[in-house]
């Protein structure tokens, strides 16, 4: 073991400290008691050090990073989660659904961008059938059929099951004929009930959640994973979300990257509640990166985490900063006060600054080779 290791769990103060550093260093798996003790009594340092070297063991001294857009299409939603700013009733002011000509519009913009992946999420419009949403990535890819579309979560394909009494698989195979490429992560939040009974009753539970993705992995199709923090739950709930997804992903190897979310309560009907701090951030970055020993990848969504934290992340086991990310809706209507968008040159400057080697990568982590025109891009198989 490392001798920094071995320096900073004594400071941390707990004799187990120093037998899961053991553990990290040798790849072996680390257990639930593993992962409270970490939550409860892990430095930052020692939490950093350790997820640091399961960063670099995986993914060498690359940060990841995409060229992408965003696709927000409706905010009308048929629930009401209290931590989600983004939503509308149908009649609200703010409410809004996009038309063709607009989302046309939007897959023109992400072509002349040079975009490798468009991220599609919305509300759960109640008025709009789900042929709606499948024929939104049919005039995507129509404009744009190099994309990749990375389209609705879990709980959007719930609401689909609902509202047409068919199977999740089938739906699945249907959208993936009209041209999705792949599911976003989003909809986990926290899967303990009795928080989530707190922040998003009635919504898809832990369960389903999981079914989903477990289906999209049976019909080849590759997803990401989330967890949203900072709110109601406590240690041993976001200990046992990991250890959930962890368990899935031994079972399909369907997940591609994990993105840990930090709340964000402005407009929202939690408003009351203080934003996670960046301590927290770092920490729960961290301990994500060393319970989910079969996960490739782990995220700094700088949207969410802001630039510096972000950056700070990719030493604290993330290795991924996401992308462009142009058009985001749902986390700035949650007081989210980073930019609408990064340059590409500015995304490469700071996983630089943070001593890591840029490379842009497509949706399935495949190096992404740009030609004379920025617009003229490969992949490599």
């Amino acid at each position: 073991m490392p001798a920094g290791m071995v320096e900073t769990a004594g400071k941390a103060g707990h004799a187990g400290l120093g037998e899961i550093a053991r553990k990290v260093e040798r790849g072996d798996r680390l257990s639930r008691e593993d992962g409270l003790l970490l939550e409860r009594h892990g430095d930052i340092n020692f939490l950093g050090e350790l997820a640091n070297l399961v960063r670099e063991r995986k993914n060498g001294n690359v940060g990841w990073y995409n060229v992408n857009v965003h696709l927000n299409p409706t905010n009308v939603c048929a629930y009401r989660c209290t931590f989600c700013a983004f939503r509308a009733d149908l009649k609200d002011a703010k409410a809004y659904r996009m038309a063709d000509d607009d989302i046309i519009t939007r897959a023109r913009e992400a072509k002349g961008r040079g975009c490798t992946e468009m991220h599609i999420v919305g509300g759960l419009h109640n008025k709009m059938p789900y042929e709606w949403y499948r024929d939104i990535l049919t005039l995507v890819r129509g404009e744009y059929p190099r994309i990749h579309l990375k389209a609705y979560t879990a709980v959007e394909w719930d609401w689909f099951e609902r509202i047409t009494g068919k199977p999740v698989a089938e739906l699945l195979g249907e959208f993936r004929d009209a041209g999705l490429g792949s599911l976003p992560g989003g909809g986990a939040e926290i899967f303990d009930p009795v928080v989530r009974g707190k922040i998003c009753e009635h919504k898809a539970d832990a369960s389903t959640w999981l079914r989903v993705h477990e289906e999209a992995h049976r019909l080849g199709l590759r997803s990401n994973a989330t967890m949203l923090y900072g709110h109601h739950e406590e240690a041993e709930h976001r200990i046992d979300h990991l250890l959930a997804l962890r368990d899935l992903q031994d079972r399909t190897g369907g997940f591609q990257t994990f993105i840990p979310l930090a709340f964000h309560p402005d407009n929202t009907r939690m408003a009351h509640m203080p934003k996670p701090s960046g301590l927290m951030d770092l920490r729960v970055m961290a301990i994500s990166r060393l319970m989910l020993d079969n996960f490739q990848h782990v995220k700094a969504y700088w949207i969410m985490l802001g630039i510096k934290t972000a950056q700070v992340a990719l030493s604290y086991g993330a290795d991924d900063i996401d992308g462009t990310v142009v058009h985001e809706k749902i986390y700035h209507e949650a007081g989210s006060d980073t930019p609408q968008e990064l340059q590409i040159q500015e995304i490469r400057h700071l996983i630089t600054e943070a001593g890591r080697e840029p490379r842009e990568r497509d949706t399935l982590y495949r190096e992404v080779s740009r030609g004379a025109r920025f617009t003229d891009w490969s992949v490599a198989e």
